[in-house]
Order: C-alpha cells, then sequence, then structure tokens
C-alpha cells in the first residue's frame, strides 16, 4: 500500500552518520562494522532502497540543526550562522539525490497530486523516485525571520520551531517556558508563507502559546501518548484534543523509549520491554478513541534519527518491516478505508487542504 512517512532525518543521516543512503541498508551497517563513534552503528534501519520495498513513496525529510548557547550541554552549533550553513549543507545532499533520480521535492499541490498518481499507477515502483517534503527540525538555524522567506524557496513547507532543549524560538522536550516575542514573530510569518507548524517537541507551555498565535495549519509529524508513556515528549490527552480540533494529523513514532514505559536509554533492549510494532498501534488506536475516528494519525517513524534498531521495535529489521503495520490495524477492527487514511490518505487530505490556502 503506499505509504507517507511523516518524519525522516534522511539528510543527518548521510552527512552526520556518513550513510550512503542509496544502498540497501545491509551494506550500509556492514560499512559500519567496527566503528564506535555512534551508539547505533552498525544498526541502521533505513535506505532509500528499503522505502521502495515498502511503498514509502513520499517523507516529510528533515533539516536538523541546533545552536547551543553557553552552559547548554546538547550538541549543537555556537552560532546561527553555522546552524544555517549545516541546513544548507544537507538541502544540497537532498538536490544531489535529486539530480541522481532517487529523490523528487513535493512542494505544492500540483507536485504531490503527480507524485502520487506516479506512485499508484501500477508500474514497478522500485526505481521511482521517493517525493520528499521539506522540513525544518528546531528553528535555531534561521538566523533571522529574512531567512525563513529564502527557505521557503528552496522548498521549505513544515517547520518545528524547537527540538530538544532550549531554542532560539520555542523551548523543546525536557524544556520548559514560552515562545516569546521571536517566537510569535516566528509564528507570523509561518503563516504568511503558508508554512505547516509541526508541534512536535514544543514544551507545554510553547505548545499552547504556539496553537493560540499561529492562525495556519498545524500537524505534529511524530509524536506518541502521554497517557501510555509519561513524559513531557509525549502529548497529553489534552493537547491531542486540541490537535484534533485543529485538523491535525499526528504521526505514530517508533523510538522504543516514546513506546513503552520505564524505559532506560542505553541500558534496555526493545526485545526486553516487549516493545514491537503492536505498540505503535496502543498510541494510534489512543488517539482515535479521543477523536472518535481514524481521520487524525498517520505513520511518522523517526527511525534513524540518532538510534537505530537497538532502539527500535524488536520485530522490525528494517523500514521495510512498517508494511506489516495494515495487518495490525485490520486485526484491530479497523476497516480498508480506514487502514487507507492511516498509511496515506490523512496525511494527503491535510497537505491538499494545506496548499489550497
Amino acid at each position: 500500500m503506499f505509504t507517507i512517512d511523516a518524519h525522516l532525518d534522511l539528510s543527518m543521516n548521510a552527512l552526520e552518520w556518513n550513510r550512503d543512503l542509496t544502498l540497501p541498508v545491509q551494506e550500509i551497517n556492514e560499512r559500519e562494522q567496527g566503528l564506535t563513534d555512534k551508539p547505533d552503528r552498525g544498526n541502521a534501519t533505513v535506505s532509500l532502497p528499503a522505502l521502495r520495498e515498502a511503498d514509502i513513496g513520499l517523507v516529510v525529510a528533515t533539516q536538523i540543526a541546533r545552536y547551543v548557547a553557553p552552559g547548554n550541554p546538547l550538541p549543537g552549533w555556537h552560532s546561527p550562522e553555522q546552524a544555517w550553513a549545516q541546513t544548507q549543507g544537507q538541502l544540497a545532499w537532498y538536490e544531489a539525490m535529486e539530480d541522481k533520480g532517487e529523490m523528487v521535492q513535493i512542494r505544492d499541490r500540483e507536485t504531490l497530486n503527480a507524485h502520487v498518481d506516479l506512485w499508484q499507477n501500477g508500474s514497478d515502483n522500485s526505481r521511482k523516485p521517493v517525493g520528499y517534503i521539506l522540513s525544518l527540525e528546531g528553528a535555531d538555524s534561521i538566523i533571522d525571520l529574512s531567512y525563513l522567506e529564502k527557505s521557503y524557496e528552496k522548498g521549505l513547507r513544515a517547520l518545528g520551531p524547537a527540538h530538544y532543549g532550549p531554542g532560539r524560538y520555542a523551548q523543546g522536550t525536557d524544556a520548559s517556558g514560552p515562545m516569546g516575542k521571536q517566537g510569535r514573530a516566528l509564528l507570523k510569518e509561518m503563516d504568511r508563507l503558508n508554512i505547516i507548524l509541526d508541534a512536535t517537541h514544543l514544551c507545554d507551555e510553547s505548545f499552547w502559546e504556539a496553537l493560540e498565535h499561529f492562525n495556519g495549519s498545524v500537524w505534529a509529524s511524530h509524536n506518541n501518548c502521554r497517557a501510555l508513556v509519561n513524559h513531557n515528549r509525549q502529548f497529553s490527552d489534552e493537547q491531542i484534543k486540541a490537535l484534533i480540533d485543529r485538523g491535525a494529523v499526528i504521526g505514530g513514532a517508533l523510538d522504543a523509549w516514546m513506546m513503552v514505559p520505564n524505559w532506560i536509554k542505553g541500558v534496555s533492549m526493545p526485545r526486553e520491554m516487549a516493545c514491537d510494532l503492536e505498540k505503535v498501534i496502543d498510541h494510534l488506536d489512543h488517539i482515535c478513541q479521543l477523536a472518535g475516528n481514524a481521520q487524525h494519525i498517520g505513520i511518522g517513524t523517526d527511525l534513524d534519527g540518532a538510534y537505530g534498531r537497538e532502539q527500535s521495535p524488536y520485530d522490525l529489521e528494517t523500514i521495510a518491516d512498517i508494511g506489516r503495520i495494515p495487518g495490525m490495524l485490520q486485526q484491530r477492527g479497523y476497516s480498508a478505508a480506514d487502514i487507507e487514511l492511516v498509511m496515506h490518505g490523512n496525511w494527503l487530505r491535510f497537505l491538499r487542504q494545506s496548499w489550497a490556502r
């Protein structure tokens, strides 16, 4: 089934992890044998061939570069200008993949509809370009608001104002506080340019401020439920209901610590924690129970988001294994129409409505 994954850090893996994503996952992992510079070496799950294997024909693909102020212990760049340069290197990789015929940028309803038609025309998908919608995870690299328009002109269509920790425009996971004047100005410019607000990673106070001040389209590309795993990274039921009221779609994430409670990073292992793909269905189903329908959920795996198989569902070898999700939904009683909504229909409806503005 044609599938959309609303969150993959492809360029980060290509440039910071030095992975050739045009190769099969097995070859990527073989190249990393013996490397210890990253905790997930040899445990990659994502490549462009693996996406095609699962009929994942469209992804929301990120640029990401954090600015860290003095005293901030998180990894990142020491100036917004350095962070901007990093995101432009990431953009150059996407453009190189386009030149090679591996990917194609999707930036409006016309290119979206043409790409979906291509992937659903019944011909072999194994050589088709994977479509990507450009998203910025964390706004720290936006040097000033004039750079947001520069990014839009290069294809940026979604933006999450914060990532982990404190940010220049909003506060993220494990931080606290409002967006403030600069963050509200960012939201206003995003609204003018019709850039989608990704509510993922916003701390609670920044989340509510963003919803109050932003009038455009809102989604959550990769977020699970606080009711099932109690952490500020997850959404409370109140937040989920607010997103539903805004017409948002929420992508179920496959980072194990977000799927099952009591995970200890660097210690817990997926099998011993009984973390399998069924656990993401639990989170998706919880959102459906709050909504009363299946119109607000989708897939946003976040696979290889600075972790690998050691922190992914134990029954997932590569991203191609999410092709089993439709069968799992069917076992839970979801109709064929609802399953299509989850795998691609909800994201397509959202994008077509957003890009009609």
